[in-house]
C-alpha cells in the first residue's frame, strides 16, 4: 500500500489508573510510560515508520496565550476536583486538563517521560526515528518590538525545543499565524477570512512555523498536524496550495523536513467541539458513516501527486 504509519504513544488521554495516580505529577509516571512504550515497540514496533512518544505536550502553555473565556480555567478546576473526588484519590490528573500552578510540574514529569519513553523504544529498534508533536503557532512581529512574542516562545516552547535537540526529529502541529507588538496581540482585521477557532486563515503560517522550530533545534522536522477547522471547504480548498508551497520553500532554504501529514482524513470529534468543527477531506455521515470526499481532498490529492512527481526528478 506504500503507507508509512506514523504511531503517536500518546495523545493526552491516560489510564484511569495513572491519572487517578496523579498522572505526571507522579514520580513514578516516567518510568511506568517507558514501560508502556517498552510493550508497545516489542509487539509491533517492526511495523512502525516512525515513532512519536507524546502529543502537543506545550498546548496547555500555549492556550494560556490564548483569549479563553474566564469560566474555561474554573470548569477545568472543578472538573479535575469532581474527578478526584469520583475516584476517592488524592489528585486526579490528566495531560489535557492542567492547573495553571500546576503546568511546570507537569511539564517536567512529560519532560522525564519523553525521556525515559525514548531510551525504551530505541533500545527494542535503535534505528527508528523518534521524536515529539509540539503545537507551534507562527509568532510574527509587528513592528520593531520583539519583547512580547519573544516572551510567549520562552514560555511556549523554548523547554520543548531545548529537549528536541535530542531527537531524530520534531514535531509540527501548526494551525494559525498569530501576530503580536510590543504591547500584546494584534487584532485581526475584521475582514480577514477566518478557520472556525477564530483564527486568521494564513497559508504563510506553516512555512514560518517550521523555518523557527528548525533553527532552534537542528533537527529535521516532520509535520504532524496542519490544516483547517471550517464548515466552508472552498477556503480549506484554497489554503492547501500555498501552505504547502511555503513548506516547499523552507525545504529549498535548506530546511530538511521528513514529510506532511494533514490533520485530517476525516471530520472528526474534536475535543469539546464535538462535530462542530469541521477538520477532514472527507465528510462523514454520522448515521450511515458514509464517507464523501470533498472538493479539498481533490485538490490535496494533485497536489501530492505533482510534489511527489517533483521529487522523482529531482
Amino acid at each position: 500500500m506504500g503507507l508509512a504509519p506514523v504511531v503517536t504513544f500518546n495523545h493526552f488521554t491516560s489510564p484511569h489508573w495513572f491519572a487517578a495516580a496523579g498522572g505526571w505529577l507522579n514520580p513514578e509516571a516516567p518510568r511506568l510510560f517507558a514501560r508502556y512504550c517498552d510493550a508497545v515497540t516489542a509487539r509491533f514496533g517492526d511495523r512502525i515508520a516512525v515513532a512519536v512518544t507524546m502529543n502537543e505536550p506545550n498546548l496547555a502553555r500555549l492556550l494560556s496565550w490564548m483569549e479563553l473565556p474566564s469560566f474555561v480555567r474554573e470548569l477545568e478546576r472543578q472538573t479535575l476536583e469532581a474527578a478526584t473526588a469520583a475516584a476517592g484519590v488524592t489528585r486526579y490528573r490528566v495531560a489535557n486538563v492542567m492547573l495553571p500552578e500546576e503546568m511546570d510540574a507537569l511539564a517536567d514529569g512529560m519532560e522525564a517521560g519523553h525521556r525515559a519513553a525514548r531510551a525504551a523504544i530505541k533500545a527494542r529498534r535503535p534505528d527508528l526515528p523518534v521524536g515529539l508533536s509540539l503545537a507551534v503557532a507562527d509568532d510574527v512581529v509587528d513592528g520593531d518590538d520583539p519583547s512580547v512574542r519573544d516572551r510567549k516562545r520562552s514560555e511556549v516552547y523554548e523547554r520543548w525545543l531545548h529537549l528536541a535537540r535530542d531527537d531524530d526529529f520534531v514535531g509540527v502541529q501548526n494551525y494559525e499565524r498569530l501576530h503580536y507588538d510590543g504591547s500584546g496581540a494584534v487584532a485581526i482585521p475584521a475582514d480577514a477570512p477566518r478557520n472556525q477557532m477564530g483564527s486568521a486563515v494564513d497559508p504563510e503560517s506553516l512555512g514560518g512555523a517550521v523555518r523557527y522550530v528548525h533553527a532552534e533545534t537542528g533537527v529535521p522536522v516532520l509535520v504532524t498536524e496542519h490544516g483547517m477547522a471550517t464548515a466552508d471547504d472552498t477556503l480549506r480548498a484554497g489554503f492547501l496550495e500555498p501552505s504547502l508551497a511555503g513548506l516547499y520553500a523552507a525545504v529549498d532554504d535548506g530546511v530538511p523536513v521528513l514529510g506532511y501529514l494533514h490533520w485530517t482524513l476525516l471530520d472528526n470529534f474534536e475535543w469539546i467541539f464535538g462535530y462542530g468543527h469541521r477538520l477532514g477531506l472527507f465528510e462523514v455521515d454520522r448515521d450511515t458513516f458514509a464517507r464523501t470526499p470533498k472538493i479539498s481532498a481533490g485538490v490535496y490529492a494533485d497536489l501530492v501527486a505533482a510534489y511527489r512527481k517533483r521529487a522523482l526528478n529531482g
